[in-house]
């Protein structure tokens, strides 16, 4: 026998009944095989229900004074700390509309009074078996689910490092500017216009994809794309097509991940990045919010960065110029509400720059 093994902890048994007869048999019943727990109310069940550690079951009668079983079951069905909590209604009444009312509150089982011990074992085990086989059931969907959202994080982080390889200015850019479009996003979350559309996930989903904004740049010639100068007209058309690029990369897998895929969010901000609130930016000059919004929030993180980036054709610009010039596309660059959030943030903005410098 391993000395080191884990001592099997007890499921604890909440038995709620005003009645002392009722708690003294079902205790009898029940305590060779388990931690027995008592309330004689509904509130002082939800109070030792919400507790650490809470109870693996809970036999509940119906008829108390006060709140009655319905109402504490009820109640424990709402609250995430207890709603997955077995309860056994235990009752004298014998009626099958109550007992619909009962499961149809959440309830798993019926016990009718008097007690049968043998059958409250039974009962008991049972649910507490099935519930086992719930928590595991639900341990596995978690540790799925976390290992999907690591291969997508994995991915976005993956082809980031690609752009990065391709272009190494962008290293210190791509860090700024997915935390500028992760504090836009949160402030403009408190906004009720955007709060739908700005969820956490939403949020979280933001930041990942952010660093994905230049992406397309790994089909730009070299020429082009490292040129030490300031680049023509001509070259600059080129230069345009990153856009376009990175949709397609991007959005190339919704054939086989579904138009939910996680890269859609990074298809739209590497799509329309590089579009104008008044319609004049490219590559389809979209118009006010027929940009999505990950892109125009990408659009002033992006512009910002760029001012104040040194670059072979120009220096670094401290922020005070950099936000003036960024002042003057309000309303015509920039979605206002974005700009506007920008403005509030000033001195974070100023932070992750100095944080992140090149």
């Amino acid at each position: 026998m391993n000395e080191f093994a884990p001592v099997a902890v007890p499921s604890r048994v909440l038995v709620v009944d005003d009645a002392s007869e009722n708690l003294r048999i079902l205790s009898e019943s029940l305590r060779d095989s388990y931690t027995i727990m008592f309330a004689r109310n509904g509130a002082d069940a939800l109070r030792l229900a919400e507790g650490d550690p809470p109870p693996d079951i809970i036999l509940l009668d119906v008829v108390m004074p006060g709140m009655n079983g319905y109402e504490a079951c009820r109640r424990l069905k709402e609250s995430p700390r207890t709603k997955d909590i077995p309860v056994i209604f235990i009752t004298a009444q014998d009626d099958g509309v109550d007992e619909a009312t009962g499961l149809a509150l959440g309830a798993q089982d019926y016990i009718k009074k008097p007690f049968q011990a043998a059958l409250v074992r039974n009962r008991v085990a049972s649910q507490l078996e099935l519930k086992r086989h719930r928590d595991h059931l639900n341990e596995l969907v978690r540790e799925r689910t976390r290992q999907l959202v690591l291969t997508q994080e994995a991915t976005i982080h993956s082809m980031a490092n690609l752009a990065e390889w391709r272009d190494p200015e962008t290293g210190a850019h791509i860090k700024r500017t997915q935390n500028y479009v992760r504090l836009l996003a949160l402030e403009l979350a408190k906004d009720p216009k955007f709060a739908g559309r700005l969820t956490p996930d939403d949020v979280s989903w933001l930041y990942l994809s952010a660093p994905l904004h230049d992406v397309g740049k790994v089909a730009i010639p070299d020429a082009v794309l490292h040129k030490p100068g300031k680049l023509t007209e001509e070259e600059f058309e080129v230069m345009k097509g990153h856009a376009t690029f990175g949709h397609e990369v991007l959005t190339s897998t919704t054939d086989l991940l579904g138009e939910e895929s996680f890269l859609a969010v990074a298809g739209d901000i590497a799509y329309a990045h590089h579009e104008r609130w008044d319609g004049t930016g490219y590559p389809r000059k979209l118009k006010g919010e027929d940009i999505p919004l990950s892109a125009r929030l990408m659009s002033v993180a992006d512009v910002y960065d760029a001012l104040r980036s040194k670059r072979v054709y120009k220096p670094a610009m401290p922020h005070d110029p950099a936000y003036a010039i960024m002042r003057e596309g309000r309303g015509t660059q920039f979605d206002p509400d974005v700009f506007d959030a920008f403005d509030r943030l000033q001195p974070e903005f100023q932070q992750i720059a100095d944080r992140f410098e090149d």
